[in-house]
């Protein structure tokens, strides 16, 4: 759809919103976590994700004509309050946001009952990318298995990965553990050695055991999994142990700008992969600093706004803006339903005319989903600290996508044989 029918449509969207609808506005809650242990890390995402929102509020009245009424349940991080804040905050909700592998993985049986869409934008079951099976969850752009993946190729970039040892430093959380289907299925066919080293809760801030774990071992490189102050934690224990941080690489949660000013200059080389990244000279960041920052209407400071962090949690809000979009244009009405905004997100073609459209140039990789694809495996970059930020060091790496629709297939039915019964949509083909 071009620049001037999107800009049509959204007018005759807008003429039919009646006043009931008006006050009501589009119910996005977003189960946040601004406080516990990984505060650090929400603070700046849960701003990105606020700001996006409020721009739209601001410059266009909303999404379609209507508000969106983008609100947050505090959770701290903990599954309990996360599945506590998912009951209360469902009633008039279009979507779900968990923000934690745990609370998605509570929330998702309720999908089939409730059936409103979970948005989990780079986190959740990684399964969940199989929408044959998970007909509510979408997990865009990239899943964990996506970004084991990308990992490993760039690694494989640099030489053999067999007869090497790779460390899995994670936290011990179902976040953490992700990986490993992906990680153990490719250690028996590339042929090193996975050396998993779990980080419990408690040890966040203290991981002397795991970094004399990592000196006896001497691993050929340390992929680390990490979230909140665990990632401070490691970052700093490296540096102690003189680990090499060019052999150190983190999924994208473990790559936080604040985390790393910690060390400065002596985290030069540590890498993460991102689907994201900060453009500050992109229209849609104008658009914000002006309708929301300089108007007194955000909690972020400038330095945050620079920080990956902030720009991914705005492009988590801008997938789930541009699927109440397409779900509008769908159903030809602006008021949409979960079920609508299920189509929506179903049908996202975020080619990069339609995200330089929408002034994300350059902030994350085109991508699509579809029926049986609810991820998009959009691909993602190696982003690398070069001492006092991070920057691109590496082209778009696309995951290895043959193997992982594999595993995502066999784990997902494996899920719906384990909770059975289960719907599946054996119609869904692509």
């Amino acid at each position: 759809m071009t620049k001037f029918t999107r800009i049509a449509a959204a007018a005759a969207l807008g003429a039919m919103v009646g006043q009931a609808a008006m006050a009501e506005g589009l119910s996005t809650p977003n189960l946040a976590y601004r406080t516990g242990p990984f505060a650090a890390t929400g603070i700046p995402l849960m701003n990105g994700q606020a700001d996006y929102m409020a721009m739209l509020n601001a410059r266009d009245g909303g999404i379609g004509g209507i508000p969106i009424d983008f609100f947050e349940c505090e959770t701290g991080y903990s599954t309990e309050k996360g599945v506590e804040c998912y009951e209360k905050t469902k009633s008039n909700a279009i979507v779900s946001q968990p923000w934690s592998t745990g609370i998605t993985l509570q929330v998702l049986p309720k999908t089939n009952v409730d059936q409103i869409p979970i948005l989990a934008s780079g986190y959740g079951f990684s399964p969940m990318a199989d929408g044959k099976v998970f007909h509510w969850a979408f997990n865009t752009p990239l899943s964990y298995w996506d970004g084991a993946s990308i990992i490993l190729k760039y690694i494989k970039e640099m030489g053999d990965l067999s007869g090497k040892k790779v460390a899995f430093l994670h936290l011990d959380h179902p976040f953490g553990k992700e990986p490993l289907p992906y990680l153990e299925m490719k250690a028996e066919s590339e042929g090193f050695e996975l050396l998993p080293i779990p980080v419990g809760l408690k040890e966040m801030q203290n991981q002397s055991a795991q970094w004399l774990q990592v000196r006896r071992e001497r691993p050929d490189y340390v992929i680390m999994w990490g979230w909140g102050a665990m990632n401070a934690g490691a970052i700093t224990e490296a540096v102690k142990t003189k680990f090499p941080m060019d052999k150190m690489l983190g999924v994208w949660w473990s790559g936080h700008d604040a985390d790393l000013r910690l060390v400065g200059e002596d985290g030069k080389g540590y890498k993460s992969v991102s689907w994201s990244f900060p453009n500050s000279d992109a229209p849609v960041m104008a658009d914000v600093k002006k309708l929301v920052v300089d108007a007194g209407k955000s909690q972020t400071s400038p330095e945050e706004m620079d920080g990956v962090f902030y720009s991914r949690g705005l492009v988590i809000s801008a997938i789930l803006a541009e699927g109440i979009t397409v779900a509008q244009e769908h159903a030809g009405k602006p008021d949409i339903s979960p079920a609508d905004l299920r189509w929506g997100l179903e049908n996202l073609n975020l080619t990069q005319a339609r995200l330089d459209e929408l002034g994300l140039s350059g902030m994350v990789p085109p991508f699509s989903t579809s029926c049986a694809n609810h991820t998009g495996h959009s691909g993602g970059w190696i982003l690398e600290w070069d001492g006092a930020k991070f920057v691109k060091a590496s082209d778009l790496i696309m995951p290895e996508s043959e193997a992982i629709s594999e595993l995502e297939t066999a784990k997902a039915r494996e899920y719906a044989e384990a909770n059975a019964p289960w719907p599946v949509n054996e119609d869904c083909q692509m």
